[in-house]
């Protein structure tokens, strides 16, 4: 039997490993059965070695096969001709399981063995949109907690949707929040440090400016970089009420110093924004902070692509 798991959101993929590893042991409890080959460190020789000799005990043997798909491709059509002619994916007294964290240049032929039946294969995605906010919902719902809306939609625009990083702030904060049940947004504004995106601003500079060229070309460097674009049009959202937000408190006198306070807000984010609402009256904050939930509303009920949304934003400014 061969399982393979694989993709670039490796949080999810290595708690899947872990839990085939936890649900062998509970079978096999001796453990002698269970070995890890990274194929970094270790060549074909050591599998054959692992998989030929006879299992103790009678149990059921478990080889965790890591970064197979990073060797040469000379090196790869030796495992895959010893993997065929072993037929180990129909051998039911072993288990292999192919790990990859990442899959650089193009997938030969062991990729394509390795995706087909009766091979279990399983890949993982970077999580976006409304499946990042659902992760961030069941996970604090697995710390015991449960977090409103506004908090998770805080929580991912300055945390991103770098998995590892975000469970261990829902860790945090569900230790911070003590018997209270609700993590809200004013816990994620005291407990989350935002993860800056300097270009942003640089390209909230250029609107601001009314420097349509510059801003397009800004974002689409973005895109260039392979940025998530619902995770771009989060942050714009983000932004913009930040703005929204600051520009209010000073209009009705807010000094300086006191933004942070009654905001909440990272003092880089104050820094960067109030040079923004200088060029943007309240009333212009508000109707392009609408404008980016209603694209936000279009994207999410499918009316229009993401990248289409924010070219239009831009240009719309």
């Amino acid at each position: 039997m061969i399982i393979f798991l694989f993709g670039s959101e490796t949080f999810q993929s290595r708690q899947k490993l872990n839990q085939i590893i936890s649900q062998y042991q509970t079978k096999h409890k001796t453990g002698l059965n269970l070995q890890r080959l990274d194929f970094k460190e270790n060549e074909l020789s050591s599998l054959k070695e692992t998989a030929e000799t006879q299992a103790m005990f009678k149990e059921k043997k478990l080889i965790i096969i890591e970064n197979a798909l990073a060797k040469n491709p000379i090196w790869q059509k030796e495992l895959l001709d010893y993997l065929k002619k072993s037929d180990l994916k129909n051998t039911p007294e072993t288990m292999l399981v192919f790990y990859e964290k990442e899959l650089a240049g193009p997938k030969g032929d062991l990729f394509k063995f390795l995706t087909q039946k009766p091979v279990l294969a399983q890949e993982f995605k970077v999580l976006i949109g409304a499946k990042l906010e659902n992760w961030i919902r069941q996970e604090t719902k697995q710390e015991g907690k449960i977090i409103s809306p506004e908090a998770i939609r805080k929580l991912a625009a300055e945390a991103g949707n770098d998995l590892w990083r975000l469970a261990g702030e829902i860790k945090k904060l569900a230790a911070f929040s003590g018997q209270k049940p609700v993590i809200s947004e004013q816990d994620i504004s005291l407990l989350v440090k935002p993860r800056i995106e300097t270009n942003i601003f640089a390209t909230i500079d250029a609107l601001a400016r009314r420097d349509k060229k510059t801003a397009l070309k800004l974002l689409h460097q973005h895109l260039e970089k392979q940025d998530d674009v619902i995770y771009l049009l989060t942050m714009f959202i983000y932004q913009f009420r930040n703005l929204l937000q600051l520009k209010d408190l000073v209009d009705k006198g807010t000094p300086f110093y006191q933004l942070a306070q009654k905001t909440k807000l990272h003092p880089f984010v104050i820094k960067k924004s109030w040079e923004q609402i200088k060029n943007f009256s309240l009333e212009g904050l508000k109707k392009i902070y609408q404008k980016l939930l209603d694209l936000d509303l279009e994207i999410k009920t499918g009316r229009i692509e993401a990248k289409t949304a924010l070219d239009i934003f831009l240009m719309t400014i």
